[in-house]
């Protein structure tokens, strides 16, 4: 008989891969609990999304209202979904030849829930500036959410440090109302060339490459942030009233390091056909694993194909 306490599957994740798993194993009727902090991922604070299939222009907030709203439209007897928490650690709570149960505990809570597989998705969270003065400016001047905190610094000199997309999409956000935007590059540009074409056009707008930041100064609040000309070698102040920090993400798998395989950099290894980890009845999808490209659209794609696969290795018992 089925134990009506234990789950088929939990997700763990409100992004894109975790919110196109859910529709998916809800259409499958999956017997499915999804954990989850926030919707949407790390694109829900970004201003202008271009490149959502299917959607010219989409707000980072929207694009998460709609995940969500998709998510809502099948809660119910088959999905059930618990937001505003996190997940402390996921250990085997039994297991024989025919299958094996986990056990998944909540951060500042004594629920525990049981589940026959799990698909991680908890994406990523933003790299902290790691040089001197980075954390005693934190919010005053120094912040890493453009969209948040840009309108606060309306008609000053900014400086973005990172070179990625994430980078430049700040950049442009900033551009609307700042007096200039210099961004910082450690090495060569690694945003779109389209991207960078664009924004190059904006007088208001210069790069530095190769650059590595070492201090962010200031009195009261930030007044500039010095650099290395990684070329030179020589010591740079470039003067700044607000610092916006886009130097990358670092995977949120703390909680499943005990369960399965995960890299040196903290992404859960995977096998790219299935999203199957290294333990038998857990799999991974989006930007906490080990793929070559994190983007959106890949990411709802590999949450979607964990689940066919869940899929498999549940019925196929």
């Amino acid at each position: 008989m089925e134990d009506k306490n234990i789950y088929e599957l939990v997700i763990i994740g409100g992004g894109p891969a975790g919110c196109g798993a859910a529709v998916y194993a809800a259409r499958k009727q999956i017997k499915t609990l999804m954990i989850l902090n926030y919707w949407g991922g790390q694109s829900a604070v970004s201003v202008d999304i271009q490149n959502w299939i299917g959607t010219k222009h989409i707000s980072g907030q929207e694009l998460a209202k709609n995940l969500k709203d998709h998510v809502l439209e099948y809660q119910g007897e088959t999905l059930k979904i618990k937001e505003n928490s996190l997940v402390k650690n996921i250990s085997k709570s039994q297991e024989n030849d025919r299958e094996r149960i986990f056990e998944v505990e909540l951060e500042n809570s004594t629920e525990k829930f049981l589940a026959k597989s799990i698909l991680i998705a908890t994406g990523s969270q933003r790299r902290r500036l790691g040089i001197k003065g980075a954390d005693l400016f934190e919010h005053k001047g120094l912040t890493y959410c453009a969209t948040c905190d840009g309108p606060l610094f309306a008609k000053k000199d900014m400086i973005v440090v990172g070179g990625g997309n994430s980078a430049f999409e700040a950049a442009a956000q900033l551009l609307a109302y700042a007096k200039s935007v210099t961004l910082i590059s450690l090495n060569k540009v690694k945003a779109d060339p389209i991207m960078v074409h664009q924004l190059s056009k904006d007088p208001k707008f210069k790069i530095i490459e190769n650059a590595t930041p070492r201090e962010v100064y200031g009195e009261k609040f930030v007044t500039g942030l010095t650099y290395l000309n990684n070329l030179t070698k020589e010591e740079i102040k470039l003067k700044a009233e607000a610092i916006f920090v886009e130097i990358g993400q670092i995977p949120v798998t703390d909680f499943a390091k005990n369960i399965c395989e995960i890299s040196p950099d903290k992404k859960i290894k995977i096998d790219p056909l299935t999203q199957r980890t290294s333990q038998l009845g857990i799999w991974a999808a989006g930007d906490c694993t080990n793929v070559l490209y994190h983007q959106n659209n890949i990411a709802v794609g590999d949450g979607v194909k964990a689940i066919e696969n869940i899929y498999q290795y549940l019925r196929a018992k």
